[in-house]
């Protein structure tokens, strides 16, 4: 809890993957790739309930014995490749609270982004509030800058930015881009079938080293090094 906020940290884990089988459960470095996301939530003290929402019996007997609530399964609706994180996640709040749990706010984290830190999420909490409850979510600075990105268009080049591109690599000027890591929103009429959670307006900046997005077993690898050379 957070200034007499309930919080509830959500964790999407459908059990269908077609880049990775079973990879919300992937061994990532000892143990499951979804538990870095249930330990992490558990280590802010701001955090009343973890929540995972997922259509699978595996994956809800892995996220209870790492300690989060499954209370229910996601109904088959929300568990398609179409299905929208946004709809799966009102379905859970409504059905939470019909059951007389309610919060104030919720944390989204993609269980894909295993690098994160307690702190990371307090700091958000604490930024998401200071700032009167604007939707927040992560960001971290681009490695390939868009101003030398185009598309094409009639066979001929055309710049994705309205912006020239003769201009010094040093004097770029700074772009971040969502990394996926944190999304914090209140839980009120703003939070409707409507909401881009991609389109949250608070920025959260991350350093790019927290920001590895497990689609690929490259990903994993990825991962298992840089948890290799942390600890």
């Amino acid at each position: 809890m957070y200034q007499n906020h309930r919080i509830i940290a959500y964790i999407p884990a459908r059990g269908g993957s077609k880049g990775i089988p079973g990879k919300n459960i992937i061994p990532l470095a000892g143990k499951p790739l979804i538990a870095y996301s249930i330990d992490v939530a558990k280590a802010c003290p701001y955090i009343d309930y973890i929540h995972v929402s997922t259509d699978s019996e595996e994956i809800a007997s892995v996220a209870r014995e790492y300690g989060a609530s499954v209370p229910f399964l996601r109904p088959v609706q929300y568990a398609t490749d179409q299905s929208r994180t946004i709809d799966a996640m009102l379905y859970d709040l409504h059905t939470l609270a019909s059951q007389g749990d309610t919060f104030d706010s919720v944390m989204l984290l993609q269980p894909t982004q295993p690098i994160r830190t307690s702190e990371l999420l307090t700091n958000a909490i604490e930024t998401f509030y200071k700032n009167n409850g604007t939707p927040l979510v992560s960001v971290c600075e681009v490695e390939e800058h868009p101003i030398l990105m185009r598309t094409i268009k009639n066979g001929r080049l055309q710049s994705i930015l309205n912006t020239g591109s003769t201009v010094r690599r040093q004097d770029f000027p700074t772009v971040y881009k969502v990394n996926g890591s944190i999304y914090l929103n209140r839980i009120d009429e703003r939070l409707n079938a409507d909401t881009s959670l991609n389109d949250n307006e608070l920025p959260f900046i991350m350093d790019r080293s927290y920001s590895i997005d497990i689609d690929t077993l490259e990903d994993l690898h990825r991962a298992e090094e840089f948890l290799a050379n942390t600890r």
